[in-house]
């Protein structure tokens, strides 16, 4: 399994810049590269990538996507004065050139096909290529919005020529749709495009009636264009999470990608004086951990747009400190999507019911009365805000500054750590820490003291030993997560959510896969459990801070992932737990290849702390999940099944109980109005 994280930079990108006074292209400046650059430096993150050159793309290979006459009109430039400069650009919607600029859009190209060819052949695992002019705006022969050659697509053409892939998923997160991207591939089942973008009912740039969600793909493309719009500025990250939870990975997982390219605009982000969005930089940290459960990790991001600098720069950061495999910083903000974001996601949902099986019998209809309409209009007749720009700016830059040192946290030096018991050195993965036991007196007295009512037997005591040493070393910030075998996973599991509260964390999630026969009492919320088995717990109904899930995986593959994605990840969400604990206990009903999904899945919520224990019989299901807390390797999730009927009418019945008080599972206004 390939390891490490490629980063490319060459500061000859620095050079294209832009020679005269034009309003709308003075943003898109040499500084949004090399601000970034030192940024990542300044984090200490340059050192930990491997260090991978730019290259020119080669006039044949930026031929796989745009036409020779574009070529030629680019090539021209580099021995033009201003004037002509000027003239050439005046032909575009907003581009511009410089003598530099036709070399530089070669090195942007050619830094895309090196970051593909690195992850590819296996010398890494993902990557990022800082890289400008970018690239998703501009069209077979045309430049467009800054952008010259599209470099995303281009790395695409020549990912499906030269590795003969059959699924690239491109997710296009810059704040503008990629129209450019969208054309190019519209037609092509073997590229699924996803964008969101600033639409505002067609009045945000490019404004394009084809930027909508109706826009599906043409031919046999058909299903494969997914364009999700916001329809009001000011979205934030509940917002993006729920575009992730309820559109983009049902689709992801289905899709069954091979590589993922992500067009990394970060104009999305908060301070953006193109997007006007008020998401901050760490949902870049949750959207890049979710995608690195793909193709096998096969990750590679390229920068598009981002004209805050400070937004942009730790955007940046917090995608690469996350190709690497940092924990991911706690979520900010209320977690409830708008109700605008809602609209934007079920009509989404209801164009492309008839090309996706995970939605085949979900209830989707379209909304026509959008409510930002009438929000429109009274935009329109407002008075233009009295704060500057610049003031906005400062403001951002001081917010930034203070939020960033909120949500950072120091890596505990240990990832994953475990008790050794016989022979586990022969089957957990090598990164893992054997710690040493507790002394029996020692536990002897803790039981005693806090858990007599809970543990009745000798035999079960001495086995909880294990248990508090891990547990206590991720509480206290030492380990980032562990893993413990246990005779009594349900016991052992009470124990450690009574020890977790007991230590003074507030919110304990506790995914519990099994019979659970002992429940806790959760009614002061300080714990959440979700149990995932067969049948309903006798005599336990499910509740605000105890939902049962009665889910027996497919045998002909995983369908598991419409639960977790549809249901476990918003409920998690909502809750914002400060520790996970995932426990597998007797009678489980689910593969090894389900679990593996929530575990890795998981490590989203409280800065990727997670405590697992697995009943002491199950060796390989141990394995799997010990590789998954390490990201040693991306989990196999199995073969892609679809949720039957009746396992897509439990989700929705979940999802109507639930969605009042965890409101991250809100994807359609029919099923629950939410905050405006």
């Amino acid at each position: 399994m390939a390891s490490g994280t490629a980063l490319i930079y060459d500061e000859e990108m620095t050079t294209h810049k832009l020679l005269w006074s034009d309003p709308i292209c003075d943003i898109e400046v040499p500084e949004r590269l090399s601000s970034s650059y030192e940024r990542l430096r300044s984090y200490h993150l340059v050192e930990r990538c491997v260090h991978v050159p730019a290259r020119e793309g080669t006039e044949e290979e930026i031929l796989l996507v745009h036409s020779l006459e574009h070529l030629e009109v680019a090539k021209s430039t580099q021995t033009m004065n201003e004037e002509e400069l000027k003239r050439v650009s005046e032909n575009y919607d907003a581009f511009f050139f410089h003598p530099s600029t036709y070399r530089c859009a070669r090195l942007a190209v050619g830094a895309a096909l090196q970051l593909v060819d690195a992850v590819m052949s296996g010398k890494v695992r993902n990557g990022m290529a800082l890289v400008r002019p970018p690239g998703h705006h501009s069209q077979r022969n045309a430049a467009n919005g800054f952008c010259l050659f599209n470099n995303v697509a281009i790395a695409a053409e020549y990912a499906k020529l030269k590795y003969g892939l059959q699924r690239i998923l491109i997710v296009d997160w810059d704040v503008h749709h990629g129209q450019g991207t969208q054309y190019i591939f519209e037609e092509d089942p073997s590229v699924l495009y996803f964008s969101w973008h600033r639409y505002e009912h067609q009045e945000f740039w490019p404004s394009l009636k084809e930027s909508n969600y109706d826009a599906v793909g043409l031919g046999k493309g058909k299903g494969f264009n997914i364009n999700l719009p916001w329809n009001k500025v000011g979205m934030g990250n509940s917002d993006y999470l729920a575009a992730f939870f309820h559109v983009l990975l049902p689709m992801a997982f289905e899709f069954d990608p091979e590589l993922v390219i992500v067009s990394s605009g970060y104009d999305s982000g908060i301070g953006d004086p193109e997007g006007q969005m008020n998401a901050t930089p760490e949902v870049f940290a949750h959207l890049t951990h979710f995608l690195m459960q793909l193709a096998n990790g096969k990750l590679c991001a390229i920068l598009e747009g981002g004209y805050h600098l400070k937004s942009l720069g730790e955007s940046v950061c917090m995608t690469v400190k996350t190709l690497l495999g940092d924990p991911v910083p706690q979520i900010t903000g209320e977690m409830a999507p708008c109700l605008s974001a809602i609209e934007s996601i079920q009509n989404v949902r209801a164009a492309h019911k008839p090309y996706w099986k995970w939605l085949a019998y979900e209830d989707t209809s379209f909304l026509q009365n959008l409510s930002t309409k009438s929000h429109l209009l009274k935009k329109a007749n407002s008075d233009p805000s009295t704060e500057h720009e610049s003031e906005i700016h400062v403001k951002v830059d001081s917010f930034l500054e203070l939020h960033m040192k909120n949500i950072l946290f120091p890596v505990p030096p240990i990832k994953t750590a475990t008790i050794g018991c016989e022979g586990s050195e022969h089957f957990l993965p090598e990164h893992v820490q054997l710690m040493k036991e507790m002394d029996k007196t020692e536990i002897k007295a803790l039981v005693s003291g806090f858990y007599a009512d809970l543990v009745k037997e000798d035999k079960t005591l001495l086995s909880l030993g294990s248990l508090f040493v891990i547990l206590d070393r991720i509480l206290k910030k030492e380990v980032c997560n562990g893993i413990t075998a246990s005779p009594t996973a349900a016991l052992s599991a009470a124990v450690a959510l009574r020890h977790s509260v007991r230590f003074g964390f507030q919110r304990v999630l506790c995914v519990f896969v099994g019979d659970m026969q002992m429940i806790p009492n959760t009614e002061d919320g300080k714990m959440l459990i979700i149990n995932i088995c067969e049948k309903e717990q006798s005599g336990k109904t499910s509740c605000k801070h105890y939902i049962s899930l009665n889910w027996k995986e497919d045998a002909e593959g995983n369908d598991f992932f419409s639960a977790v994605v549809g249901f476990i990840l918003p409920v998690a969400y909502s809750y914002q737990p400060n520790l996970t604990v995932i426990a597998v206990g007797p009678n489980r009903s689910l593969e090894i290849s389900g679990i593996s999904l929530l575990v890795a899945l998981l490590q989203g919520l409280a800065e990727s702390r997670i405590f697992a224990v697995i009943e002491d019989t199950e060796i390989s299901l141990m394995q799997n999940v010990a590789k998954a807390l390490v990201g040693a390797s991306t989990a196999s999730f199995g073969i892609y099944v679809p949720p039957t009927q009746e396992k897509a009418n439990k989700i929705k019945a979940l999802r109507d109980q639930f969605q009042q008080e965890w409101k991250m599972l809100q994807c359609s206004v029919m099923e629950g109005i939410s905050r405006n």
